[in-house]
């Protein structure tokens, strides 16, 4: 298991099926066995305390779970004070989604090019991903007053595929892969960088 802490407010976990005590270790079993669930998560919270000084006592959470055809779940849990404040952990709600269809290529849309900055600098925080060969085959192109990011040649069997996308998810919003939207944005797009565009962002535009 594997813990990050994104904000004050906010942890990533990393765990592989094999630290899991079932051996039906789908994220949908997991989620319908509410008992089974809810050990894992205050399993999870007591480990985010000690590791990260991640604390959750009197705050409500929101848990988004991402699986993927490799062996390994991602759980991004964020927290945040009612009002009034309450004395005792409540119950955990759980969002689910599901990447278990990750595509060789992607096309990513950032809102302006701050965000791609911050994509970059979480990246970069990541020393097992940010040298990973898969950030390499990336570009970026500037269209219709949006950045668009893309990835190609995609290892979908990858464990850095799966943590790539759970970024992604958090700083731009995912657009299916065409040839003709990729063709729309190599003749209309103006180039900011043509490849190596996480690198150069982290590289460049990061702390």
């Amino acid at each position: 298991m594997k813990i990050e802490k994104l904000t004050e407010n906010k942890i990533r976990v990393v765990i592989h099926t094999s630290e899991l005590s079932t051996d039906d270790a789908d994220i949908n079993n997991i989620m319908r066995d509410a008992m089974e669930s809810q050990e894992l998560f205050l399993d999870i919270l007591k480990r985010a305390e000690k590791e990260v000084s991640f604390y959750t006592d009197g705050c409500k959470l929101l848990i988004e779970a991402f699986s993927s055809l490799e062996d390994c779940f991602v759980f991004t849990i964020t927290k945040y004070l009612p009002n009034p404040p309450v004395k005792k952990l409540t119950k955990p709600s759980v969002r689910r989604k599901s990447f278990v269809d990750i595509h060789e290529h992607i096309i990513c849309c950032f809102e302006d090019f701050d965000v791609f900055c911050d994509f970059c600098q979480e990246i970069k925080n990541l020393h097992n991903i940010k040298n990973d060969k898969l950030i390499k085959n990336a570009s970026l192109y500037f269209w219709n007053d949006s950045y668009y990011l893309i990835l190609k040649n995609i290892d979908k069997k990858s464990e850095v595929s799966l943590l790539l996308y759970s970024i992604l998810s958090e700083f731009a919003k995912t657009i299916s892969f065409s040839n003709d939207f990729e063709a729309k944005l190599l003749e209309h797009g103006k180039i900011i960088m043509k490849k190596d565009a996480i690198t150069m962002g982290i590289n460049f535009f990061t702390n």
